[in-house]
């Protein structure tokens, strides 16, 4: 099927809303905010990650690209990121026990947002249509930094993870 895609953000581009439910590690437990505004919380960081994987326990999403996020973590941090999110086109459940699959995820401080109707990956027009593989509607692999409700760098990758990795988002957070 041809589905019409959304137009992709760019960088200057407000930060829309979109409703998902954020998974976070508090204490080493797993509090669930449920129905949340994406856009609003957000627009409320001077500075803020997203990075968002095709699907959860996925190869390269697993053994790559949120392993690469949850070991530069704290580097991020001190480059000034308030907060880091991993977005994904999958239910909240889906989204815990990803979390919980690592050992060290917790004190990455790194918070799952699981966009179960792509509300979000939409509004930022990184919708991918994975039907013909059997996989439904889902998100493009990308990377982004919002700084003051903005998105100030915006990387996409369409095969493989390289510029959206947490190497190449660390060295824009860096010059």
């Amino acid at each position: 099927p041809n589905r019409k895609m959304s137009k992709p953000i760019e960088v200057n581009d407000a930060c829309p809303n979109g409703v998902v439910d954020i998974v976070e590690p508090v204490n080493g437990e797993y509090s669930i905010r449920a129905g949340q505004q994406f856009g609003e919380i957000l627009n409320a960081h001077k500075k803020a990650v997203i990075f968002a994987v095709p699907g959860a326990f996925t190869p390269t999403c697993s053994e790559k690209h949120l392993p690469g996020f949850i070991e530069r973590a704290h580097a991020m941090r001190s480059a000034g990121v308030e907060d880091i999110y991993c977005l994904a086109v999958n239910d909240l459940f889906v989204m815990k026990a990803w979390g919980k699959s690592y050992p060290t995820f917790a004190e990455s401080g790194i918070k799952l947002v699981a966009d179960g109707n792509g509300d979000f990956t939409r509004a930022i027009g990184m919708d991918l249509d994975l039907t013909a593989h059997r996989l439904g509607l889902r998100g493009k692999r990308f990377a982004a930094i919002i700084e003051n409700g903005k998105f100030t760098a915006i990387e996409v990758d369409d095969s493989g993870l390289d510029k959206s990795s947490a190497e190449s988002i660390l060295a824009i957070l860096r010059k």
